[in-house]
């Protein structure tokens, strides 16, 4: 590991109890900056109205900490708007939010949406499908953001169980994830969870940041945050353990082709020469192809939107 990387893992890295709350409240008051959590969601009925519960409760009922609650639907088929509305977020469908563009699956391209429906100053993403949520997971990577004016944006890290096993989960990152950075872009080798989607981040950094608009996106906000702000500005904060919903092997390959994709275009912004997977299954007949597209668009930082410079501009 480089010793820049040692010397940021002792001064960037921390844990949820920290900061105090009253701390976070007080900071917050001195600062004036404003918080917003969104949810990217898609089919969460079952989890993502207690997230949105908790976080009611805990950060701006019981302690103001938190501005607003957006989850934003990305097409579901179940009732994970109604119950998110009745749990008290202020639900927003992607597919309204700017549709001059129009939209493309991809939780990436939810996260770049938000923006245009949000106010906050810090902007705090959550994912959907968590359970035993904990309140921790947002006012802990909120802290740094709140008290130091230096960092610019904060990954939540934490165990990730695989049914019994601990430490097991988070299979695309040990395997294509954590690879990539340590030879490409070693400085990022101290991220314990690069591919997390808990993290929160200024406004000030994420409208002037690309979304790809799949998986890849934390990956490169996270490259593309090095090059902008530097290492020094990015931190992480450990927030205990994270359990959710696993995806099966074949959903895990197409997670790391984009997360490739994504890197391969930062590393030669390059032509792909074949923005596709096939995978197998077996069939009546033995193994059966299945191809799928991967990720090959991505959207551009938000300051070059017309409509999002009219909006700050009002």
């Amino acid at each position: 590991m480089l010793e820049e990387v040692e010397r940021w893992l002792h001064a960037r890295s921390w844990s949820a109890g920290d900061r105090t709350v009253r701390q976070l409240l007080s900071a917050k008051h001195a600062t004036g900056q404003s918080v917003s959590v969104v949810l990217p969601a898609l089919d969460e009925e079952a989890t993502v109205g207690e997230i949105v519960t908790v976080i009611r409760r805990e950060l701006m009922l019981r302690v103001p900490l938190v501005d607003e609650i957006v989850v934003v639907d990305s097409g579901s088929s179940d009732r994970t708007s109604e119950v998110a509305a009745a749990a008290g977020a202020r639900v927003v469908h992607r597919d309204t939010i700017l549709p001059r563009i129009p939209a493309v699956p991809g939780k990436g391209e939810v996260l770049w949406r938000s923006l245009l429906v949000t106010g906050g100053d810090i902007v705090c993403f959550v994912d959907a499908d968590l359970r035993e949520f904990s309140a921790d997971f947002v006012s802990g990577i909120v802290g740094p953001l709140l008290t130091d004016p230096d960092v610019h944006l904060v990954k939540a890290m934490y165990d990730r169980p695989l049914g019994a096993a601990p430490g097991q989960g988070g299979r695309v990152t040990e395997l294509m994830a954590r690879p990539l950075l340590n030879l490409h872009w070693p400085q990022l080798a101290g991220f314990v969870q690069p591919l997390g989607g808990e993290y929160a981040a200024r406004r000030s950094l994420l409208e002037r940041l690309p979304f790809p608009v799949g998986y890849g996106v934390e990956l490169g906000m996270l490259v593309d945050a090095l090059h902008l702000v530097g290492l020094d500005a990015l931190a992480q904060v450990d927030v205990g353990v994270r359990v959710h919903r696993h995806q099966d092997g074949r959903a895990l390959g197409r997670m790391a082709a984009a997360i490739y994709r994504t890197a391969q275009l930062r590393l030669a912004r390059g032509h792909l020469v074949r923005p596709t997977l096939t995978q197998f299954e077996r069939g009546a007949d033995g193994f059966e192809p299945r191809t799928y597209a991967v990720d090959t668009e991505e959207r551009p930082p938000m300051t070059e939107i017309a409509e999002y410079a009219a909006r700050k501009a009002a």
